[in-house]
C-alpha cells in the first residue's frame, strides 16, 4: 500500500521502502487541498495570474487550481557503474536485464499505454552491456514497458524491454540539410490505442497480434518499421518530433532546416499509412498546420491599425488535444510569456491554454479532455526579469524574439521546466511536485495514465557543465540509486475520478492549413508590413506601434511601441515606451531591447533596460546559452527581478 502524509500546499514530506530490482524505490506523498473540475471550455482571463513567493513569480493563490497529488517513483533498470563496455555485470543486474546510463538523460520520453493504466511506455539509454551474451543487447536507445503497480513482470523486474536486441535505427541516405531530427527510438513516443503498436521516435514498432503487455510480446515476435514522408528533396524526408493524433490515424510533425539567416520550422499534418511493400510507414495527404494568409497572422492590419488576431498559433508543434481535433503549440500569450495553444483543424482559429507559462513546451493532453499537463518555468525565477508582468501585449515579439527567448529556458543540463496541472476550463493551475528539489527539471514529454488519473514524466538532475568547475552553481550528488542524475516520476490525481478511455473518431484535415504537395516550397511565414500603426486596448487606450523593415523588405529590422493609458483586460494599465532592434538583416544576430513601462492598477511595476546601449540578446542564447549585454529589471508589486548572470 502507499502511504501518504497530509500536508499543506508546497510541503511534501516523503516516504522511502526498499524494493528489488525493478520494484518501486520510493514514494513522495503530497497532499494538496481538494476540488474538482467540469468539461473543458476556453478559459476565462484570470484577473491576477502571477505574484510573488519566496522573490520569485509563480502562480497566484487566486489562480491555483485545488487538487489532492499522490507522488511516486517508477521502477527502472539498475544504475551502470560506469559507460564502459561491459560495466552493467550480474552483480550489478543479476537478470542481465540492463543497466540504464547513469548520466542526464538516461531515462527520457513517456508514451501512454492505451489498454490499462497498469504500464507505461519509457524511453531508456542502456550502457555498459558485454560484448557477447544475451546481456549484449540491453544497449543504446531502447523502448521499456514499465509497471505503474507496484508488481513485477514474471521475469521479478518492474520493466520489459520490447526492443533490445534489434538494431538501431539509421536515417535515410543522403545530405542533411535540414536538423534537430533523431531516427532514436527514445522521443518521443506514443502508445497506440491497440497496445500492440508505438510511435518510437521516427519509426513505429509492432507487436503484431500481441500486446506490449503480454508474456508472448518478446523483442524477436516484434518488427521496427521507419516513418518517413516525401519532401521532394530526393530522399526520405525526416521528421521533426512527429507525435501521433489520439485517432491513431493522423500524425503531425515539424520539418526544420537552417539556411545561412536563420531557422525554419514549420509545422505538418498528415496521414499514416501502411507501405507493406516498403516495410515501412509513409504521411499522406500533408497540409501545413500553417497558412501565410493574413487571417492565420497573430496581428491582422486594418486601415492603420492593428488587431491582435488568435489564429494558426502553432509556432513549433507541440501534440494534440485529446480528441485529436486541434494541434497543440506555442506562441507569445502576452509580452515575454511564451504559452500553450490549441488550434482547431478546420478553422485554424486558437484558444490560449496556459495563462502566464513564462516558457513551455512539453506538454500532454488529459484522455478525458480536462487537463493540460504542461511543463513550464514559471514558479522559477528564470524569465521573470522578462515576462514577469501581465497585461502587455506581445507585439515586439513579432521582430520576431522567439528564438532568443525562447532559449532562456534552459542553460545547457540545468532545465528549469516544472510539471504544471491546468485546468483547461478554469485556466487555474498548480504545480504537481511543489516544494521539491529545484535541481531535478522535469524533461519532455510526460504523458497519462488513459484513465486520466495520473501522470508520468522524467526527470534529470542538474549537470557539468551547467553546475560545478567555474560555474558557481554546486553539481548536486544524486540519491537515487547508483547515482544515476534521471528518474521516472508518477502523480496520481487522489480525488479523480477513473473515466474509460474512449474511442476517438477520425481528426478533421487541417483545411485552414496548405496543401503541400513533395518539392514544393516551404510556405513562407509573413510578417507585419512596415508603417506607423495604432493598437486600441481592449478596455482602454491606445497604442502607437512603428515598425520597419530591411531595404529587401524580407524581414522586420525594428519594432517600437508607445503605450498611452493602455489596457486590454483585468485592470492592468501600460504607460511608456519600448522597442526591439536588429542592426542587420539575418536571423542569427543579437537582439536590442530599450525598455521604459510602467503598469498601473490591478498591479503596480516597471520593466526597464539599462540606458544609452539597452539590454541586447546574444546569438549563443538561441543555443541555451545565456549572453547579454545591458541588463533589464523588471518590479512587480514592490519586488525586483533580474536577468541570470552570462553563463548561467
Amino acid at each position: 500500500m502507499r502511504s501518504r502524509t497530509t500536508t499543506q500546499h508546497g510541503t511534501a514530506l516523503i516516504r522511502r521502502w526498499g524494493a528489488g530490482s525493478g520494484g518501486l524505490a520510493a514514494l513522495v506523498a503530497v497532499v494538496l487541498t481538494a476540488g474538482c473540475s467540469a468539461q473543458p471550455a476556453e478559459p476565462e482571463p484570470i484577473r491576477k495570474p502571477i505574484s510573488d513567493s519566496g522573490g520569485v513569480l509563480t502562480v497566484d493563490p487566486s489562480a491555483r487550481l485545488q487538487q489532492e497529488v499522490t507522488l511516486a517513483q517508477l521502477p527502472a533498470p539498475p544504475t551502470a557503474p560506469s559507460t564502459e563496455a561491459g560495466a552493467c555485470t550480474t552483480e550489478v543486474n543479476p537478470r542481465g536485464t540492463g543497466c540504464v546510463d547513469p548520466g542526464w538523460g538516461g531515462l527520457g520520453s513517456i508514451g501512454t499505454y492505451w489498454p490499462d493504466s497498469d504500464h507505461m511506455l519509457v524511453g531508456v539509454n542502456f550502457t555498459g552491456a558485454p560484448a557477447t551474451g544475451p546481456g549484449a543487447a540491453y544497449t543504446g536507445p531502447q523502448v521499456l514497458l514499465v509497471k505503474t503497480d507496484g508488481t513485477t513482470f514474471t521475469n521479478g523486474d518492474g520493466y520489459k524491454c520490447l526492443t533490445c536486441g534489434h538494431p538501431a535505427p539509421t536515417p535515410p541516405a543522403g545530405p542533411h540539410s535540414d536538423f534537430g531530427n533523431s531516427v532514436a527510438l527514445t522521443y518521443p513516443i506514443n502508445g497506440f490505442r491497440d497496445g500492440s503498436r508505438a510511435l518510437a521516435g521516427t519509426n513505429i514498432i509492432d507487436c503484431g497480434e500481441y500486446r506490449f503487455a503480454d508474456d508472448q510480446c518478446t523483442p524477436d515476435r516484434l518488427q521496427i518499421f521507419p516513418l518517413e514522408w516525401d519532401a521532394g528533396i530526393g530522399r526520405a524526408g525526416i521528421l521533426r518530433e512527429p507525435r501521433l493524433n489520439p485517432d491513431d490515424k493522423h500524425i503531425g510533425f515539424s520539418y526544420m532546416v537552417a539556411h545561412d539567416d536563420r531557422y525554419e520550422q514549420i509545422p505538418f499534418m498528415g496521414e499514416l499509412v501502411f507501405d507493406a511493400a516498403g516495410e515501412r510507414y509513409t504521411v499522406e495527404n500533408v497540409r501545413a498546420l500553417h497558412n501565410p494568409d493574413p487571417r492565420y497572422q497573430p496581428y491582422v492590419i486594418d486601415g492603420n491599425e492593428l488587431r491582435f488576431n488568435p489564429a494558426g498559433m502553432i509556432g513549433e508543434f507541440r501534440g494534440w488535444t485529446h480528441d485529436g481535433t486541434a494541434a497543440l503549440g506555442i506562441q507569445h500569450h502576452q509580452s515575454g510569456s511564451i504559452d500553450a495553444w490549441a488550434t482547431d483543424n478546420a478553422t485554424g482559429r486558437s484558444r490560449v491554454l496556459t495563462p502566464f507559462a513564462g516558457y513551455t513546451d512539453p506538454m500532454a493532453a488529459s484522455p478525458d479532455g480536462k487537463y493540460l499537463l504542461a511543463e513550464q518555468v514559471i514558479g522559477s525565477g528564470r524569465v521573470d526579469f522578462l515576462a514577469g508582468i501581465p497585461g502587455i501585449p506581445p507585439i515586439v515579439e513579432q521582430l520576431p524574439t522567439t528564438g532568443h527567448v525562447s532559449g532562456i529556458r534552459n542553460n545547457g543540463k540545468r532545465r528549469f521546466f516544472a510539471p504544471y496541472l491546468v485546468d483547461l476550463e478554469s485556466g487555474k493551475s498548480l504545480q504537481v511536485n511543489a516544494g521539491g528539489d529545484p535541481n531535478w527539471n522535469a524533461a519532455a514529454d510526460p504523458a497519462w495514465l488513459p484513465d486520466s488519473t495520473g501522470v508520468v514524466w522524467a526527470e534529470n538532475l542538474v549537470t557539468a557543465p551547467a553546475c560545478g568547475r567555474a560555474n558557481p552553481l554546486p553539481c548536486p550528488e544524486s540519491g537515487e540509486p547508483g547515482g544515476r542524475r534521471s528518474r521516472l516520476m508518477i502523480a496520481h490525481f487522489d480525488n479523480a475520478n477513473p473515466t474509460a478511455a474512449q474511442p476517438v473518431a477520425p481528426a478533421p484535415a487541417a483545411t485552414w492549413g496548405v496543401e503541400y504537395h513533395p518539392g514544393d516550397p516551404l510556405p513562407p511565414r509573413p510578417h507585419l508590413p512596415a508603417g506607423t500603426y495604432t493598437m486600441r486596448g481592449a478596455d482602454q487606450g491606445s497604442a502607437e506601434v512603428v515598425i520597419t523593415e530591411n531595404p529587401d523588405k524580407t524581414m522586420i529590422t525594428g519594432i517600437s511601441v508607445t503605450y498611452t493609458d493602455y489596457s486590454d483586460r483585468d485592470g492592468i494599465v501600460v504607460d511608456g515606451t519600448e522597442s526591439v532592434h536588429r542592426k542587420g538583416d539575418i536571423g542569427f544576430e543579437p537582439l536590442t531591447w530599450h525598455s521604459d513601462l510602467t503598469i498601473s492598477g490591478t498591479y503596480t511595476g516597471t520593466r526597464r533596460t539599462s540606458e544609452p546601449g539597452g539590454f541586447t540578446l546574444l546569438p549563443a542564447t538561441i543555443r541555451n546559452d545565456f549572453e547579454a549585454t545591458g541588463t533589464m529589471t523588471t518590479t512587480l508589486d514592490g519586488h525586483t527581478y533580474t536577468q541570470p548572470a552570462n553563463g548561467m
